[in-house]
């Protein structure tokens, strides 16, 4: 059903139906040299729309139907957009100061990447950095006891001293309960040492990152959209449950809607890339008067786009959460803070085959090329 291909199966009923535990369905382009293989059928453009079995036809579209009508009360894929309102970035956003980095480093730029409780998207964020040619350093959070956080305190306060890129990585803070999305992160970036040691190396030109539950702790802690902690008000964006009220699992497309910073250097406005998303409080809630600005500031990174019109859209499932203005992510105003939902760590060489979209977004290899000496 993804990917709308059609088949043409000649097997017999009882045989197509009957156990077959620990079997394997294969699609080859060749014959299979195996004693066991049983060749079931053809795979077919699927243009007509129906899979061909023994000469009787079934439509796909009333097979994605049957699939999903059952528990589509209980637990909806799509939901009409709480918010529908749109709004464009601004065609005369100012341009992005070119930051540079003052501090020192070794041949490579070290990437700290906090382990907090619930954080799962380390190794894959590690990957990804260490592929564009940066080192990685890990630090486990530790809090089962007060003196546990003591120390890791001071030792997250040492790693941000030593990074050049302090990079947040997806996950479920607490468990996203009660309310979990990125709330205890945010309360240890607002820990005065932690603060301190952010906003140096904020100061010397270095970059910080946050997906998913990292962008929630980005946004939550003030760190977005205003560049610095401790900036939060009653006014301020944050992320709040999708509109479906139930987490997400999906490919998206998003475009790029400004390139005013050093994450996004060397990308075009209107580039389209397609990304995994999973999250249950994706959606970006804010003002509109705060939206204005961040759009006029070239603030909004990415917005969800309709894939097969490439409009920005507030139509469900292609903006999957229901964010205002179909905002995906944000930057900073100097832009050497990024904050976005989608998974852009979890592209691989050979994930995701049976898509044909744009799906490496090279942030990774912008961070690291910033870095580099001219």
């Amino acid at each position: 059903m993804g990917n709308m291909f059609g088949v043409n199966v000649n097997i017999d009923e009882k045989e197509l139906f009957d156990y077959n535990y620990g079997s394997i369905i294969v699609e080859s382009e060749t014959e299979l040299d195996y004693a066991n293989a049983i060749c079931l059928g053809q795979v077919t453009d699927g243009e007509d729309g129906y899979l061909h079995i023994n000469d009787e036809r079934v439509s796909v579209e009333a097979l994605m139907e049957a699939n999903g009508q059952k528990y589509s009360k209980i637990y909806p894929a799509t939901a009409k957009a709480a918010h529908t309102k749109m709004m464009n970035p601004a065609a005369s956003a100012p341009k992005s100061r070119k930051p540079a980095y003052t501090g020192e480093m070794g041949d490579k730029p070290l990437v700290f990447i906090p382990v907090f409780p619930g954080t799962n998207c380390d190794y894959d964020t590690a990957k990804a950095f260490r592929k564009a040619g940066a080192e990685v350093r890990f630090g486990v959070f530790c809090n089962l006891t007060a003196e546990d956080v003591v120390r890791s305190i001071a030792e997250m306060k040492r790693n941000i001293d030593e990074c050049q890129i302090l990079a947040l990585a997806g996950g479920f803070s607490a468990g996203d309960e009660p309310d979990g999305s990125g709330k205890f992160i945010a309360n240890v970036l607002n820990n005065k040492d932690v603060a301190d040691a952010i906003h140096a190396l904020l100061d010397r030109g270095g970059l910080i990152l946050g997906i998913c539950n990292g962008f929630q702790a980005l946004v939550k802690s003030g760190l977005l959209p205003y560049g610095r902690l401790g900036m939060v008000t009653k006014e301020s964006p944050t992320l709040f449950r999708n509109d479906i009220n139930r987490h997400i699992s999906q490919m998206v497309t998003t475009r790029i809607s400004t390139t005013r910073s050093p994450w996004l250097a060397g990308m075009a406005e209107g580039d389209l890339h397609t990304i995994a998303v999973s999250h249950g409080e994706g959606k970006f809630v804010v003002s509109e008067k705060l939206a204005r600005e961040l759009f006029e500031n070239g603030q909004v990174a990415f917005q969800y786009v309709n894939p097969f019109t490439e409009e920005v859209t507030m139509e469900s499932p292609y903006n999957p959460n229901g964010s205002f203005y179909a905002i995906e992510g944000i930057i900073s105003p100097d832009g050497q803070i990024i904050g976005k939902m989608g998974h852009t760590e979890r592209y691989e060489k050979n994930v995701f085959k049976n898509i044909e979209e744009e799906l490496e977004q090279p942030l990774f290899a912008n961070a690291v090329k910033y870095f580099k000496k001219k």
